[in-house]
This record gives structure tokens, sequence and C-alpha cells, in this order.
């Protein structure tokens, strides 16, 4: 069972964990050992709120699929059981991550004082540049 907050939690039957080979060079085990998991979580079948699931699905992440399967790779252990916290531990956090409401942004106006000081910096560039041209030949 993973608790994702209080009062939400996910059952084990909802979050599917294969074994797999891990990439990349290896030692002697390497072709003998399926240390990574490849973790896949169905948004849509899961018991999770509406909310939740409405959220998720509006994420434009690429581990969440166009049919609302996140798919969760961990091979960055050495063992099996490590790979498989590392790995609802990051489904964990993008469910909570989907959950983080966003402040909305108030449209402000420069002050006048900061429209004066970019005007002059901009005029003391200007007659810099004049200046140079002046000087060459």
């Amino acid at each position: 069972m993973l608790e994702i907050s209080n009062n939400v939690t996910l059952a084990e039957w909802e979050i599917e964990l294969n074994a797999i080979r891990s990439q990349g060079s290896g030692g002697q085990r390497v072709n003998k050992v399926a240390t990574a998991i490849h973790l896949r979580f169905d948004i849509k079948r899961s018991s999770l709120p509406s909310i939740y699931k409405e959220r998720l699905l509006a994420l434009s992440d690429s581990r969440i699929t166009s049919d609302g399967i996140i798919i969760i790779k961990s091979q960055s252990h050495r063992t099996q059981e490590m790979n498989r916290q590392d790995a609802l531990e990051r489904l964990k956090a993008l469910i909570l991550l989907a959950m983080v409401v966003q402040k909305k942004r108030k449209a402000t106006k420069p002050t006048r004082g900061s429209v004066k000081r970019r005007l002059e910096t901009k005029a003391n560039r200007k007659s810099v540049k004049q200046a140079r041209q002046k000087v060459k030949f």
C-alpha cells in the first residue's frame, strides 16, 4: 500500500511492478540479474479521487501516455528493492506534483520611476553610439 496523503492511499493491485534487466555496462552478473524496476500505473482504473485523476491526466509529462498510464523505470540502484522503493517514491512525487496549485499571475505595470530610468539609459546609449560614429572616419 502506497500512502499519498493522510486520506489518499493506493492499493498494491493498482501498481504493476516488473523486474527487468538494467541498461548499460555492467560486471559479470549483468546478464543474470534483473535489478531494474518497470512501474506501470493506470490513472483511469485507479481508486484515486476524481480531482487527482483529472490533474494527472492534464499534466504534460513524458512519463504519462496518451492512454493515461504512468510508466516509470528505475535502474539507478544496485538492488531490486532499492529500485522498487525509488520507483514508488517517484510515483508518489508525480501524484503530489499534480496537486500543487499554481498561483495566478497578477499583471502589473512598471512604475513611473523604472520607466524613466529605462528611457534615460536608452538615451545615454544612443548618445554614446552617435559620439563613436562621429569619431570614425
